[in-house]
């Protein structure tokens, strides 16, 4: 098991298998020394956690708890590229689309459960530029998916 596995295992998470995606794509995606994730989505043994929008039927705190998921999986779509996490060297960029009512602004906040899992996964390689963004309507009728640019 890598250490990057160990840190998650000390907060009660696992990696997940890799979600399935839902179309014409590929989990991830490496370029030279950077993998590239489709947007993941909050799956957990292949079902949505929620559906709905944030600020409407999904909560704050349940969306929060998406956007960790969806780095989790990010996290085993960048393993299913490169075998071993610890050969990650940076958490380059963090692309957070959160579904929400329009009078909705907390964005940041629910992104920032993708962030700080990344950060206490990955330490100060972890550190990330991001963009948290509210859109009318996701996949699935999601409220979060999480894309991420890691460089190894």
């Amino acid at each position: 098991m890598s250490a990057v596995e160990d840190r998650l295992a000390e907060l009660g998470l696992a990696v997940p298998e890799v979600a399935k995606p839902v179309a014409a794509y590929v989990p991830a995606v490496r370029s030279g020394n950077h993998i590239f994730t489709s947007g993941q989505l909050p799956m957990q043994s292949g079902e949505l956690m929620v559906t709905g929008k944030v600020g409407g039927e999904v909560s704050e705190e349940e969306a929060l708890a998406c956007a960790q998921q969806c780095a989790l999986n990010a996290i085993a779509a960048v393993k299913s590229e490169i075998g071993d996490l610890d050969q990650v060297k940076r958490i380059v960029k963090v692309v957070a689309f959160i579904a929400s009512t329009p009078d909705f602004t907390g964005q940041p906040r629910v992104a920032n459960g993708a962030s700080e899992l990344f950060g206490k996964v990955f330490g100060d390689a972890g550190v990330h530029a991001r963009s948290a963004v509210g859109v009318p309507v996701l996949p699935l009728d999601a409220p979060v998916e999480v894309e991420v640019i890691v460089e190894v």
